[in-house]
């Protein structure tokens, strides 16, 4: 007579082929758990995608924070100018508040806190609108591309060829300002750029276009002009008007010169 224990053992062998082994024992397990998931699946979504199909794309987020910091920047320069208006108003006549303000105002222009209006050069860079393939191998996609350092060198000689005022796309730069490359984009003052790249300088034309053409680096970059067709370009605007730069003036890293 077979009881029912054998009658299990029997049903299992014959379900598994044989002798019944541990993984096998596993099976039926697992494939409870799998349709234990899939209803918690079902239950959680309710019907929809699980995954959003309307998450915005990295451009999106990066032209909202932009926005976000236009505000917020807009709101610093307000309360700026509140703080500068009520010291001169409320400083008591001969205070050494005074004589700092009004030490602190004979630098503003040098240090980019005002306005600046003169002749002014423009120089617009791109990427090159080849294709990778269409060189055979001979250059990469880095070649055809403008980068961080490239901005910095057409920066650097204009500084070098006494502009007394720059522009970057449309930020007013100061000797903290700082040019990050981030793939083909460029970050300035927390704000990301992509090409053409516009740099602008009030000074003396042309020594500063001098300056351009004498510069080593520039001339590299001239020589991938010729090569790869970059995009370079250099412009008289006659008389412009610069705005006072309004971002943060402290500094977050600072090393030793050796």
């Amino acid at each position: 007579m077979v009881d029912a224990g054998d009658r299990r053992a029997r049903t299992m062998r014959l379900l598994l082929g044989g002798r019944p082994s541990v993984w096998g024992l596993l099976v039926p397990v697992v494939l409870v758990v799998a349709g234990l998931l899939f209803a918690a699946s079902a239950v959680t979504a309710k019907g929809s995608s699980l995954r959003a199909s309307d998450t915005r794309g990295l451009a999106d987020v990066v032209a909202s924070q932009d926005r976000t910091l236009s505000a917020k920047e807009s709101r610093v320069a307000d309360l700026r100018d509140q703080v500068k208006t009520l010291s001169a108003r409320n400083a008591p006549s001969g205070s050494s508040a005074t004589a700092l303000t009004d030490a602190a105002a004979r630098l503003n222009q040098p240090a980019g806190m005002e306005a600046v209006r003169g002749p002014a050069l423009q120089v617009t860079m791109t990427d090159s609108t080849r294709s990778v393939d269409s060189f055979g191998g001979q250059f990469s996609a880095d070649d055809l591309v403008i980068h961080q350092q490239d901005v910095q060198a057409v920066v650097n000689a204009l500084w070098s060829g006494g502009a007394e005022a720059m522009m970057i796309q449309d930020q007013r730069v100061i000797s903290t300002s700082a040019v990050r490359c981030v793939g083909n984009t460029l970050i300035l003052h927390n704000r990301v750029y992509s090409p053409p790249f516009v740099i602008k300088a009030i000074g003396d034309t042309g020594s500063m276009r001098r300056a351009l053409d004498q510069d080593s680096s520039v001339q590299v970059i001239q020589q991938y002009v010729a090569a790869v067709g970059l995009g370079y370009d250099v412009l008289d605007l006659g008389d412009q008007t610069f705005p006072a730069y309004d971002g943060s003036v402290t500094l977050q890293h600072a090393t030793v010169a050796k």
